[in-house]
C-alpha cells in the first residue's frame, strides 16, 4: 500500500507539475507576445520621432515652395501692372488724338462725297486711316442716336420736349464717344428727349 501512495503522490506532483508546466509555457508565450507588441510600439515610437536631418530638409522644402509660390504671384502682379499701364498710356494717346479725328469729320462734313478735289479726297484717305487704325486698336465709337440714355456712355448736355420720341430716347449727337476694351475713354456727348 505504500508503493501505491507513493505512486499517487508521485502521479498528483506530476500532475501539479505539468499543469505549472503548462501555465508557465502559456504565459511565455503571452510574454513574447506582449514583447513583440513593446517592440512593435518602440519601433513606432522611434519612427515617429523623426530624424533632425529629415525634419530640416522637409522645413526647406517647405521654404522652397513658398518662395516659388510667392515669386510666381509676383510676376502675375507685374503683369497685370504692365498691361494696366500700357492700357494707360495707349488711352491717354487715343485721348489726345480724338480731337483731330473730330476736326476731320466736321471738315468732310463742308465737301460733297463726289469731289475731285484732291485735297478732298486726301482728307477722305487721311480719315479712313485714322478710323481703320483705331479699329486695329479695338477702339469703338458708342452707337448713340436713337438709342436709351445711359449715363455709363453718354452725357446729356441738352433735354428736348418731343412727343415723337420715346422716354430717355437720344435724338442728337453733338459729340461721339469711344470705347478702347470696353472701357470708356471718351462719354457721347448727346441731346436726350424727356
Amino acid at each position: 500500500m505504500a508503493d501505491k501512495k507513493n505512486v499517487e503522490q508521485e502521479c498528483e506532483q506530476e500532475e501539479v507539475k505539468a499543469t505549472n508546466a503548462s501555465e508557465d509555457a502559456a504565459s511565455d508565450v503571452k510574454e513574447t507576445a506582449s514583447g513583440d507588441e513593446m517592440a512593435e510600439e518602440t519601433s513606432e515610437k522611434e519612427s515617429k520621432k523623426k530624424d533632425p536631418r529629415d525634419v530640416k530638409i522637409e522645413e526647406l522644402e517647405d521654404k522652397v515652395k513658398r518662395q516659388m509660390a510667392e515669386f510666381d504671384n509676383f510676376r502675375k502682379r507685374n503683369e497685370k501692372e504692365k498691361t494696366a499701364m500700357y492700357d494707360m498710356g495707349v488711352k491717354d494717346v487715343i485721348d489726345k488724338l480724338l480731337p483731330v479725328i473730330d476736326n476731320f469729320e466736321r471738315g468732310l462734313m463742308g465737301i460733297e462725297e463726289d469731289t475731285t478735289d484732291p485735297i478732298a479726297q486726301g482728307m477722305q484717305m487721311i480719315y479712313k486711316q485714322f478710323t481703320t487704325m483705331l479699329d486695329g486698336l479695338d477702339v469703338k465709337e458708342i452707337p448713340s442716336l436713337g438709342e436709351t440714355f445711359n449715363p455709363d456712355y453718354h452725357n446729356a448736355v441738352m433735354h428736348v420736349e418731343d412727343e415723337n420720341c420715346g422716354e430717355q430716347e437720344i435724338v442728337e449727337v453733338l459729340q461721339k464717344g469711344y470705347t478702347y476694351h470696353d472701357g470708356v475713354v471718351r462719354h457721347s456727348m448727346v441731346k436726350v428727349a424727356n
